[in-house]
């Protein structure tokens, strides 16, 4: 936990000069930033790590039947509801909040361990929230562009979000089962948000900047989700892994 905060005070302080409050959604896709041949090196070692491990994996879990698949985005996206429904009582979306705690109750049990999304089918749908988030509607904007090593692009705000719910989604992490579902839960996760995103980044990478490209499809997605928490509604259309980085990883956990 002190790792993370000495992170992120890094990264904040290295970029408090960009980060204001309500940037334009325009504002991270910027191409004239100075940092800009940093974050595309970066993306070429992240697209390189694609091409060469991801992607292929994801290619072939796309491949599974539905019903295999279903089971490991359901289950992948249940152990993430706690981190949801923190989020949501931050936002002040208590709604919201108290939809979360029923999907997790729900599905965590009669939904054998998330493997079923029996809430949705209760009229209980799922929806994301981070700390990203949290922060963009409390009024932060995503100041410059941050390509991250493996997670791909993000911005000052979203970065500092990620690192900080990593280290929370670790406290109290000292079983060894509650180690491996994690484990299991996260790698599941990351190889089904990738085969999801096939479809759109396959399209980006025919484009004539790939980067610049996957960066503003990107800065789009967390616009649109900063907005989604400020509504705070609890029905909205079912959310696309159209967001994610060139790895396949979500935007924050």
């Amino acid at each position: 936990m002190a790792v993370a905060a000495a992170m992120s005070a890094t990264i904040l302080t290295g970029c408090s000069h960009r980060v204001r409050l309500n940037d334009p959604a325009s504002e991270p896709s910027a191409s004239t930033r100075k940092e800009e041949p940093i974050n595309r090196a970066v993306f070429a070692f992240n697209k390189g790590l694609d091409h060469a491990i991801i992607r292929p994996v994801a290619r072939g879990y796309s491949h599974l039947p539905a019903p295999v698949k279903g089971g490991v985005h359901n289950f992948s996206q249940n152990l993430r509801e706690p981190l949801v429904f923190a989020n949501d009582l931050l936002q002040a979306n208590f709604l919201r909040s108290l939809n979360t705690a029923g999907r997790f109750l729900i599905n965590s049990t009669i939904g054998v361990v998330g493997i079923f999304d029996v809430a949705g089918h209760w009229n209980m749908p799922h929806h994301s929230a981070d700390l990203g988030q949290t922060f963009g509607v409390w009024g932060m904007g995503p100041g410059h562009t941050v390509e991250l090593p493996v997670f791909g692009s993000s911005n000052v705000r979203d970065a500092v979000g990620r690192i900080l719910s990593m280290s929370l989604y670790n406290l109290g992490d000292n079983s060894d089962t509650v180690s491996t579902v994690n484990t299991v839960g996260t790698v599941g996760g990351i190889v089904d948000g990738r085969a999801r995103a096939l479809p759109l980044t396959d399209k980006l990478e025919r484009s004539d900047d790939y980067y610049a490209a996957l960066r503003d499809v990107s800065a789009e997605r967390r616009a649109r989700f900063v907005e989604e928490g400020r509504e705070g509604a609890v029905h909205q259309p079912e959310q696309r892994g159209d967001g994610r980085a060139a790895t396949g990883l979500p935007m924050n956990p």
